[in-house]
């Protein structure tokens, strides 16, 4: 079957309901550890409560036309704590402390033994996303680099041991993810651009044995930060960490493009990857217009052509107002369907 041409997807988060959780507490961090006083709904009934956003979250995804939808990652209290903490060998009761990227002491688990998955974590979520959309589905696991940085070893003494285990774990769950009816995989690397010499010791031997077997679509996703976490002046115009990623055994790299406006020849050196191009600025409140996206999408097509580029936006969208997040996501799939025109597909 051939693939639509400038198919939509999106990063993975998208805003939690007002009545679900407290969006101010969680404006101010990108939780390591669990911050279960975030959720405002009872324990009891908090599964229910997540489930009925989640049913929220993928029909506003579905009416804004997106072509790959999740299911917004509405049981999350950030991309990576449910999925890390999980694990067995970290101590979640007594976390350490490391700075985070913008020089803020930040809670992380506490690697004490062996790292191991228990068991499911995401795969309900995955079973629910599938029972509710006929779209194409897509699921998200915190990359296993990325799960090294934002943890304190206390066990290994040697990172690259502990990726490698952290990479097994992630692989475990994302076979029984592909089982629940993912038709894609993506991993949340963003920690890769944060330490690149430690990065170019051994993140692409973790990330492919954590898509080891993999055979639906896979996609690695990096970025600079959130925008209302990351301000726009601390991030940089380019990527310390990106042509690396061209050795991964994924078949897609996403990138942070629209709001640090980067040098997009870099491009080239990802080839043939797939590339999912950040096409929608989250650090900007007012909505693109679909002219203005299909010109960002344009600007991608001078390096790459239109059969390998994906748009899609620049990072999670949780921490944007519901409304705006909505708009942005159908000006993009206006804006993609300018460009498919102009390339004579419907």
């Amino acid at each position: 079957m051939t693939q639509k041409l400038f198919e939509t997807t999106v990063v993975g988060s998208y805003p939690q309901p007002e009545w679900l959780v407290n969006r101010e507490m969680l404006s101010k961090v990108v939780p390591r550890v669990r911050m279960k006083e975030m959720w405002r709904v009872p324990e009891a009934e908090l599964e229910q409560a997540q489930d009925d956003a989640t049913i929220v979250a993928i029909r506003e995804m579905e009416s804004a036309g997106i072509d790959v939808i999740t299911d917004g990652e509405i049981r999350r209290e950030s991309y990576s704590n449910r999925f890390a903490t999980a694990l067995e060998g970290i101590d979640t009761e007594n976390p350490g402390t490391v700075m985070s990227r913008n020089n803020r002491p930040t809670p992380v688990p506490r690697v004490v033994g062996k790292v191991r998955r228990r068991g499911p974590v995401e795969v309900r979520d995955m079973q629910f996303l599938r029972k509710h959309t006929r779209h194409k589905a897509k699921i998200t696991l915190p990359g296993p680099f990325t799960m090294t940085q934002q943890a304190i070893d206390e066990h290994y003494k040697d990172v690259e041991a502990m990726a490698m285990d952290m990479a097994a774990a992630v692989n475990e769950e994302a076979h029984d993810l592909v089982a629940a009816g993912a038709d894609a995989i993506q991993l949340d690397e963003p920690w890769v651009r944060q330490n690149p010499e430690l990065a170019r010791k051994f993140a692409v031997k973790a990330i492919n044995r954590a898509l080891q077997g993999i055979k639906v679509d896979t996609v690695v996703h990096l970025c600079f930060g959130y925008a209302a976490v990351v301000p726009g002046e601390a991030k940089p115009a380019s990527y310390a960490f990106l042509a690396e990623l061209g050795d991964t055994i994924a078949g897609t790299i996403s990138i942070e493009a629209a709001q640090p406006k980067i040098d997009l020849g870099v491009l080239k050196d990802l080839a043939p990857k797939k590339i999912m191009l950040g096409v929608l600025d989250l650090s900007n409140p007012t909505v693109e217009t679909p002219q203005q996206v299909a010109e960002r999408i344009r600007l991608g097509l001078k390096h790459l052509p239109p059969e390998r580029l994906v748009p899609a936006p620049d990072c999670g969208m949780k921490y944007l107002p519901r409304e705006v997040a909505f708009g942005k996501l159908k000006a993009m799939v206006e804006g993609a369907s300018i460009v498919r025109r102009e390339h004579g597909k419907n």
